[in-house]
């Protein structure tokens, strides 16, 4: 097997296999994801053809994420997934500091494997399914694109490990996307992201500053696409974000844990509602 940096090309055809898997990826999210980092994807070969793959996008010199981790199903069961997350885990940690935190979201079935590849569980990340609502627009929640990029940049930065400004800026200015942002006066007080999938649209991130603001803002994306299938990833250990989809009747659909190399970035897990996506952070 030859492991080698994935082409473009390559990452369209994972992300097709990610949706026979059920993944229900979002409709331009090979494109975001490549403009992010386009060293951050690994592909697998063998015989010149491609077999797996998977990311290792990294944010800076402090924090990598390792995801999209996909073997197609004809050569599992042979050692080369074993194979190709080691050497993922080992090219991402060259293209980090000694000090780094590296994350992954991994399915539970494969939680004891991360395990013993350093890895310490975070919590779990719960995806819940319901339908979007035709309900009015809530006060103070405006578009994002009035807002300048900076301010919601910043804003980002204080609920994620590291400065994502390339990926954020193709995130939420993307076709059919809707994303929107909570003020109160000059002051940001919550945002989020919705964005077409295969399946409905996925909300991530929704970041909040307390229940209310979380629910003007769920609420206001989710009055966008009236009885479409919603989906929102949440951390278990926000229990207000547990709250919230009880009270619109979603369902949780699937699950990963969230799980760290080095140290567990310190975060506002309060204002976490929803996380942005599991295959970059």
């Amino acid at each position: 097997m030859n492991i080698r940096g994935m082409t473009r090309d390559e990452l369209d055809t994972l992300v097709e296999w990610a949706a026979r898997e059920g993944w229900n990826p979002g409709l331009d999210d090979a494109g975001v994801f490549w403009a992010t980092d386009p060293e951050g994807f690994v592909a697998a070969e063998i015989n010149g053809e491609l077999i797996g793959g998977g990311s290792i996008v990294a944010y800076g010199k402090k924090y990598g994420f390792m995801g999209f981790f996909i073997i197609c199903p004809e050569c599992r069961g042979h050692g080369s997934g074993d194979h190709l997350w080691h050497e993922r885990k080992r090219r991402l940690l060259t293209r980090l500091d000694a000090d780094a935190s590296i994350e992954l979201d991994g399915v539970f079935d494969m939680q004891d494997y991360y395990t013993r590849g350093g890895f310490r569980f975070v919590c779990r990340d719960l995806r819940f399914e319901g339908r979007g609502m035709d309900l009015p627009q809530q006060e103070r929640i405006v578009e994002a694109s009035i807002l300048p990029f900076k301010r919601i940049d910043a804003y980002d930065r204080q609920h994620f490990p590291a400065a994502r400004s390339k990926f954020l800026q193709g995130w939420i200015n993307r076709p059919g996307g809707h994303a929107l942002a909570a003020v109160d006066g000059d002051e940001i007080r919550g945002y989020s992201v919705m964005r077409p999938c295969r399946t409905g649209y996925k909300i991530g991130p929704l970041f909040a500053a307390n229940a209310d603001v979380a629910e003007s803002l769920f609420v206001s994306l989710a009055s966008r696409v009236p009885g479409e299938p919603i989906f929102l990833d949440v951390p278990e250990i926000n229990r207000d974000a547990l709250a919230l989809v009880a009270r619109h009747g979603m369902k949780e659909v699937f699950g990963c844990a969230r799980m760290v190399l080095g140290a567990i970035p310190k975060l506002p897990d309060a204002e976490i509602f929803g996380v942005t996506t599991f295959e970059l952070g």
